[in-house]
């Protein structure tokens, strides 16, 4: 037999009667206040939004405004650093050029000072008949001998060369400056022992009276060296012999 529980039947409460509609409404009401305030604040939320994005768009466009102002004095800058290059190169182009035509006008009176002189020597030459000066003799030989050292094309070899040649070069020159050193030296020494002791008076009268404008080399070294209370070889100059006894 199966069991059945004592099943008690609801107690309906005494007092007033229950109204289901105005439950119903009272939770619609509920439920539309928190739709509403769900409304608001989504409203609200959309509104800080909005008004982030707002000031976010102020922001980017203030850096691009001042991006745009940066870009604009970078490039007044460089007008003005290219502005200053083109002027300072103006100027040693300008400098370079007035430099260049002083240079061609000093090389052109040059060599018209030299055409001149040329024309000069040559008139000195046909009308005196004068013959080469020792300075001349001199600067003609060290142009003869000076050469243009042009080794912009040599290679690393030639230059090796070049040097080795250059080094001989001095070695004989200076080989040659010793030997006619030495040669001086001689004749030097053979005029101040032979030339001189066989000196007169009469002769030093002559190199005193024909060769003041000449006092340089050995006409100064004889004038210098016949100078004194008398004559070397005293038999040889009775003049000066007495003077020397008196």
């Amino acid at each position: 037999k199966p069991f059945m529980p004592n099943l008690v039947p609801p107690k309906i409460p005494d007092g007033e009667r229950l109204d289901f509609d105005d439950i119903h409404r009272k939770r619609m009401e509920k439920d539309l206040n928190e739709l509403q305030a769900l409304i608001e604040a989504h409203f609200e939320s959309r509104k800080k939004e909005e008004e982030e994005l707002i000031s976010l768009k102020d922001r980017i466009e203030q850096r691009r405004a001042e991006r745009a102002e940066q870009q604009r004095i970078r490039s007044e800058r460089e007008k003005e650093r290219q502005a200053r290059m083109a002027e300072e190169r103006a100027r040693k182009e300008e400098e370079e050029a007035r430099k260049k035509a002083e240079e061609e006008a000093r090389k052109k009176k040059a060599f018209s000072n030299m055409l001149h002189f040329g024309g000069y020597m040559q008139k000195s030459e046909k009308k005196g008949g004068k013959k080469q000066t020792e300075r001349e003799k001199k600067k003609k030989i060290l142009s003869e001998r000076r050469k243009p050292l042009n080794i912009d094309h040599l290679s690393e070899d030639k230059l090796r060369d070049k040097a080795k040649e250059l080094w001989q070069t001095i070695r004989d020159l200076e080989a040659e400056k010793f030997d006619l050193q030495e040669k001086f030296k001689r004749q030097k020494y053979e005029v101040s022992h032979q030339v001189l002791p066989g000196l007169t008076c009469p002769l030093r009268a002559v190199l005193s009276h024909q060769l003041p404008i000449l006092n340089t080399g050995w006409a100064g070294y004889l004038m210098e060296m016949s100078q004194g209370p008398g004559c070397v070889r005293k038999d040889l100059c009775p003049p000066c012999h007495r003077v020397a006894n008196t």
